[in-house]
């Protein structure tokens, strides 16, 4: 405990008061996601920038930036959606510095986790990350000397809540409590951040300075849920599949966790549509094993590191409702849509109570009350996303073979490990089979890859929007025959080549039938009657997009996928050259001011309505 804390309601004096405290060597921790305190953390940055004699480093994860525009049709259509979205939260100026190549000598930035692809082409953060397990990070933080940690609290009354990231911070003051660290915890309260009771509950003798003020009632980061397109929901729906009654759920972020908790929601309360819907996109295909299609009479109980959005909704339909120890979910940290902090504010008090925000050393390891742990970890299902997988079964999550880092190792490998540590659990690993479009497609599925992120030796169940490969305790020639079956077909006979040039597969083995019509095509015309009545929602837990930002975001994705090929965009704007504009088509193009006149804005205006009529036709 840091005795009675410093009240404060300026972050200038806040900054003022650190470096009074201890000192021009400040080893800043700032936790990952949403839990920065950003007006504290930017008053000491221009407190570093100004004073060269100022040593600052900070140490931190998954720095959250607005969106940044790439070309004029994304800029005209996301800059009002950043405005309405984000305005307000403060950039983080050492972030911005990177950007701009700005960032002085005298201050260091680490990364244990990158926005996924956002850092792709910065050679100061690729050369400053540290590559970590979540559950290490923390000795990291110790081992730098970290003396000061600045976070993100919500309050009531006299009370204090880490809310959305106790994960470390945690860990870091029982660390403290122990005498094993020497840091001063520096807390920015947010009127707008939930207010989490449990382990994240904590008196204000915890922080050492504590900040109120307006300036610090920022509105919260709220990223908008992705839409869910076809190929996300098969791989969701493959996955609700997977789930066994009774059992505890872990979900990461992106459209296939999404789709997978809806598709979990369809199993419980229109079981009828979750049957037709697995049955189209098998089409004769013998089911996996551990399939299941029935409703949920025990339920789940949701350990989750990062406590996304769905899990609101799941504990809301009933599908989470298994207690353990009096709580329906534990998770590490949160950020998400502005519905899903709402509902946490509105959440009944006794609700609310099962929900538990703790320590990502008691998510994401088993050591540590192991006991109690496996009792109450059954039947666990890690549901995780990946960018590829090799037909021999390691996965490739967090970078790339030439060393670049798309995000990091995070969670991903604690929850594989963790699979294998309990006796009746499993690692999933969603997997789109490719990306890019046409002749610009890329197979996600490889023959071998320079980088992995989870080994060949913890493969275990792989998922693509084509099916389940259920890779554990296989021999490589099962493993790799597994693999091909959820690979694109346009792919299939290049990767079976190159297998059994290597030995590993036999020279007289051919795929199966059943495995031959892994096409996109196929997959739109399984899963299109249920999209057509409504079932398979773009936004199935509602979006912060208006009706014509919803609109036009399948048109954008089209012309984004076509933008490789100059006769693809040329197709498209011939197709929106002829004909008037429909009432939709008009409030497109007024939404992106393609109705302003002038020769730019008439071509944007074709290849808009190309794409629009485009969507429409399929």
């Amino acid at each position: 405990m840091s005795g009675k804390p410093a009240y404060y309601d300026s972050a200038e004096k806040v900054a003022d008061d650190i470096i009074r405290d201890v000192g021009k060597k400040i080893v800043l921790a700032l936790p990952l996601g949403l839990g920065k305190g950003n007006n504290i953390a930017n008053a000491i940055y221009r407190r570093a920038a100004a004073d060269p004699s100022i040593s600052l480093t900070i140490f931190t994860a998954l720095t959250l930036e607005k969106p940044h525009p790439k070309n004029e049709i994304e800029k005209r259509f996301i800059g009002p959606v950043i405005d309405r979205l984000f305005g307000g939260y403060p950039d983080l100026l050492y972030a911005k510095a990177i950007r701009d190549g700005s960032l002085p000598k005298n201050i260091t930035v680490n990364e244990f986790f990158l926005l996924a692809g956002k850092w792709l082409h910065v050679p100061y953060m690729q050369q400053n990350y540290i590559a970590a397990n979540y559950t290490h990070a923390m000795r990291y933080v110790l081992d730098r000397g970290a003396n000061v940690a600045v976070q993100l609290v919500a309050k009531r009354r006299d009370r204090y809540s880490l809310s959305c990231n106790p994960d470390i911070t945690l860990d870091l003051l029982r660390e403290r409590a122990a005498g094993r660290a020497n840091f001063k915890l520096v807390a920015e309260v947010n009127e707008n951040l939930p207010f989490m009771p449990g382990d994240a509950e904590v008196p204000a003798e915890t922080f050492s300075h504590i900040l109120e003020s307006p300036e610090s009632n920022f509105p919260l980061f709220a990223p908008p849920y992705e839409p869910i397109d076809t190929a996300g929901y098969a791989i969701g729906l493959h996955c609700a599949r997977l789930i066994p009654d009774g059992g505890t759920l872990q979900i990461g972020i992106g459209q296939e966790g999404d789709a997978a908790a809806y598709g979990l929601i369809l199993r419980q309360h229109d079981n009828a549509v979750f049957r037709e819907a697995i049955a189209a996109l098998d089409g004769g295909r013998e089911p996996p094993k551990g399939h299941q299609e029935s409703g949920f009479e025990i339920g789940l109980h949701g350990l989750s590191e990062m406590f996304v959005s769905s899990f609101v909704e799941l504990i809301e339909k009933g599908v989470v409702k298994r207690e353990v120890d009096g709580l329906l979910m534990q998770g590490g940290f949160f950020v998400g849509p502005k519905a899903f902090y709402q509902a946490l504010r509105d959440m009944d008090e006794k609700l609310l109570n099962k929900i538990n925000m703790t320590a990502i050393s008691y998510i994401n390891e088993l050591y540590g009350n192991e006991e109690k742990k496996r009792r109450a970890r059954v039947k666990a299902r890690f549901v995780n996303n990946a960018m590829m997988a090799t037909l021999l079964g390691a996965v490739i999550s967090d970078g790339l073979e030439g060393g670049a880092v798309v995000s990091g190792v995070g969670g991903q490998y604690n929850f594989v490990s963790q699979a294998f540590a309990l006796s009746d659990a499993h690692s999933i690993i969603t997997l789109k089979s490719t990306r890019g479009e046409g002749r610009k497609a890329i197979s996600n599925v490889r023959w071998s890859y320079g980088h992995e992120t989870i080994p060949r030796h913890l493969r275990d169940i792989i998922v693509s929007e084509y099916g389940v490969a259920d890779l554990r305790g296989k021999d490589d020639q099962d493993v790799i025959a597994s693999m091909l079956s959820i690979a694109d077909s346009r792919f299939q006979p290049e990767l079976m080549r190159q297998a059994k040039d290597a030995g590993k597969l036999p020279k007289h083995y051919e795929l199966p039938p059943s495995a031959r019509e892994n096409t996109p095509d196929r997959l739109e015309r399984a899963l299109k009657p249920l999209r057509e009545r409504g079932l398979l929602p773009l936004f199935p837990f509602g979006t912060d997009f208006d009706e014509t930002e919803q609109k036009l975001i399948p048109a954008l994705q089209t012309l984004q996928a076509a933008s490789a090929s100059p006769l693809s965009l040329l197709r498209i704007a011939v197709q929106g050259r002829g004909g008037a504009s429909s009432p939709d088509e008009t409030a497109c193009l007024k939404r992106l001011g393609f109705d302003q006149g002038g020769v730019k804005n008439a071509l944007y205006g074709y290849l808009l309505r190309g794409a629009l009529r485009s969507v429409q036709r399929n």
